[in-house]
């Protein structure tokens, strides 16, 4: 006998992610970045500020995204003058990736907007401390705390 939907984690995680996506995407259109080239950005700029300049392959693993779609949106990122893309010395096959002043500024503002519609979205969660302690091995694809 199939589950009542109500009682499906995944289909309510589907339609919960859905809603998320949506009000993400709402609050990133006036800046014209979609999701997806928020999180290149913010991450690239994050790595940038704690000293690192990541090469594409590093950059994807830390943002959990395809190689291949990485680089896509990378060239649509330097095409709009928000980041560098320059040979690595050490490797002249990879390009470290740096973030412009004009990128660094948008994903600051960026991170204001997907940081304020977090709040909206999940001010419906009772204990945000819980809602993260479930997510975080579930995002590490593992049903076990890391230590």
């Amino acid at each position: 006998m199939p589950l009542d939907p109500d009682d499906s984690p995944g289909f309510l995680l589907w339609h919960v992610t859905l809603r998320w996506q949506r009000d993400i995407a709402a609050a990133l259109a006036p800046l014209n970045l979609t999701h997806v080239q928020f999180v290149l950005l913010a991450t690239t700029w994050w790595l940038n500020s704690r000293g690192e300049d990541p090469n594409q392959l590093s950059l994807a693993r830390q943002a959990g995204t395809d190689v291949k779609m990485t680089s896509q949106v990378l060239r649509k990122l330097e095409t709009k003058g928000l980041l560098r893309r320059e040979t690595d010395t050490a490797d002249t096959r990879a390009k470290k990736l740096r973030v412009t002043g004009r990128g660094a500024e948008l994903a600051a503002q960026a991170l204001i907007a997907v940081e304020a519609a977090d709040v909206a979205f999940f001010q419906a969660t009772p204990d945000p401390a819980a809602l993260l302690a479930m997510l975080r091995p579930l995002a590490r694809g593992t049903d076990r705390p890391s230590r």
